[in-house]
């Protein structure tokens, strides 16, 4: 496609076998910080807690993530000061908060490791757990114990949970409030935390706050390197140490097991690869620089890796960064629930600079093959959804899914390009995909928006932004909940309308004609938030109703929210399952 819709080629894709050779090179250089081994706790030494303070020793406290059948990952940080090279680190699990029953132990001997990586440890404990369980666990090291952290593993792929519970995060800005949010994820009851991406953000001046922002005392942020963006992988570490020492989140993730994913601001904001350089750019002061760019993205994925209980997969023998990276993989809890977690930014292509009016984002206009996702991974993702066998088929999408736009008719735009409103083609075929295989009880959940909308995934939408001129309302094939941010800038608060009179006035008005100008969108919790300063975490309740004798259902009364109305056409199956979203 030329130069007028183009970005001077950039819209057209240009594949070649050594994508991301570069980026492949550059990781070769990076030791990357993968699980440590354990050995028996033969020394009991290395076990004995003689007291002292938690906080002093273990700064970031401890988180779990990456659960398995018989296993999670346990993560922790030494404090610099406290460490010594000739002690060893314990690790104690146990059934009970008291460790009374410990059903594992060992000793991490490795020292020169842990110093490698900013004195972080991961040690993972798959094949050494029970399915389906809850345990405590703790670290030792010079006799001082950490903050007891809690886990959970997956049911078995053949067991029959009769509810999952994930609280859904995204978005949490440091300079820009406070987490008090995430204290009420720590006490709140559920299985597992989904975070969808944007645990930090990569700016210590406020480059991502808005007209209405405040200033929020002990809320200050000065970048190792000396400039306002990260430049350097010491200035990625210093970011999530930073936030990480906030004790909202230490509680949450103390609490429950992460699920992690990331999106643009673990590493640039906007980022994508440019299949002209074949490197990352985005929106940062050497964006256009593709040695720089490729190196950062490279700290990035270093210091999210040592920070991150994730388990993903790395190969580091694979010939393409697919066969070496794998982010995106799928999770089963029993028969109930397949999780799919996708990476939306190192596969993608550059945004569009057209006007994205509804004659302007159709697939039709867009140049064949453009993508977000790579071919392998999107064909990954429509296998997953739709060979799925469990009830509930959910994906962890970073990015809008359905069509936002803003107008009417012919005058709408579609603000949101970098969510799959600047993806329609590939959108389409996945949409397509998903409704050829009658997929039950399908569902994404999506942050990114700063905000919190519930709509229904379709097939094609009318208007022009699913195809050509005329195009019919298409069948519902699923729905869709977006978690708000945490903390970061949204549509009110970047207006300054948050507060006072303009924000009595302006949220009812404005929330009224932004779910009229989007009708796929639930009137009843769609962009609500798109006005609220914010409304910090969703909780999804996917639970097994069953039918009594008299054909109704029990376990209404467990349902918080006023449910989204069936589609048309669908009737509700005995022993099917619906969707509880609590704010």
């Amino acid at each position: 496609m030329s130069g007028e819709r183009g970005l001077d080629g950039r819209d057209e894709p240009s594949r070649s076998t050594d994508d991301h050779a570069e980026l492949l090179s550059e990781l070769d250089s990076h030791d990357l910080a993968l699980a440590m081994d354990l050995v028996e706790a033969g020394d009991a030494d290395a076990l004995d807690v003689a007291g002292g303070d938690p906080e002093a020793v273990f700064p970031q406290s401890v988180a779990s993530g990456g659960p398995t059948e018989t296993g999670v990952i346990l993560w922790t940080r030494v404090s610099p000061d406290r460490f010594d090279t000739e002690a060893p680190l314990g690790v104690e699990v146990a059934t009970d908060p008291d460790f009374e029953d410990v059903v594992y132990d060992g000793v991490v001997t490795d020292t020169d490791r842990i110093r490698a990586h900013d004195y972080t440890v991961k040690v993972d404990l798959d094949g050494r757990l029970d399915p389906d369980s809850e345990y405590h666990y703790r670290f030792v090291y010079g006799g001082v114990a950490s903050r007891t952290g809690r886990c959970r593993t997956l049911p078995r792929a053949d067991d029959s949970p009769e509810s999952l519970r994930l609280a859904v995060l995204a978005c949490q800005n440091y300079l820009n409030g406070y987490f008090p949010a995430l204290g009420h994820v720590a006490e709140d009851d559920v299985d597992f935390v989904v975070h969808l991406g944007d645990f930090i953000y990569e700016s210590d001046d406020g480059h991502f706050k808005g007209l209405g922002s405040y200033e929020y005392e002990g809320r200050d942020l000065s970048l190792p390197s000396g400039y306002d963006r990260v430049r350097t992988l010491e200035d990625y570490r210093y970011l999530h140490r930073t936030y990480r020492s906030d004790r909202f989140l230490q509680r949450a993730l103390e609490s429950h097991t992460l699920v992690a994913g990331w999106d643009d601001h673990e590493m640039v904001n906007d980022v994508y690869w440019d299949s002209r350089t074949n490197a990352p750019a985005g929106d940062h002061p050497r964006g256009d620089d593709p040695q720089f760019m490729t190196e950062l993205v490279a700290d990035a994925m270093h210091a999210w890796w040592e920070y991150m209980p994730a388990r993903v997969e790395y190969d580091p023998n694979g010939e393409s960064l697919q066969d070496r990276f794998v982010l995106w993989r799928s999770i089963e809890f029993g028969d109930l629930v397949t999780l799919a977690l996708t990476d939306e930014r190192l596969f993608r292509d550059p945004p569009r600079e057209a006007i994205p009016t509804p004659d302007n984002v159709g697939p039709h206009r867009e140049p064949p093959g453009r993508t977000m996702l790579g071919d392998e991974q999107r064909e990954w993702l429509i296998e997953t959804i739709t060979e799925s066998e469990t009830t509930w088929s959910v994906w962890a999408d970073e990015v809008l899914t359905i069509p936002f736009r803003l107008g009417s008719g012919p005058l709408s735009v579609y603000p949101v390009q970098g969510g799959w409103d600047g993806y329609t083609r590939e959108r389409q075929r996945i949409s397509e995909a998903v409704g050829a295989a009658d997929v039950d009880n399908y569902v994404t959940l999506t942050g990114d928006m700063h905000c919190y909308v519930a709509g229904y995934q379709q097939t094609s939408y009318p208007g022009r932004v699913t195809g050509g001129e005329g195009v019919a309302q298409g069948d519902r094939i699923g729905v869709e909940f977006m978690t708000p941010a945490l903390t970061s800038l949204n549509a009110a608060e970047a207006l300054h309308l948050t507060r006072g009179l303009r924000g009595r006035l302006t949220e009812p008005l404005l929330t009224r004609l932004v779910t009229a100008m989007n009708p796929t969108s639930s009137s009843s919790t769609a962009t609500t938030g798109v006005l609220r300063r914010r409304v910090h975490a969703r909780r999804l309740h996917l639970r097994r109703l069953r039918r009594r004798q008299d054909g109704r259902l029990d376990g209404r009364r467990e349902v918080r929210r006023r449910r989204l109305p069936r589609p048309r056409g669908r009737r509700e199956p005995a022993g099917r399952h619906r969707a509880v979203s609590d704010r």
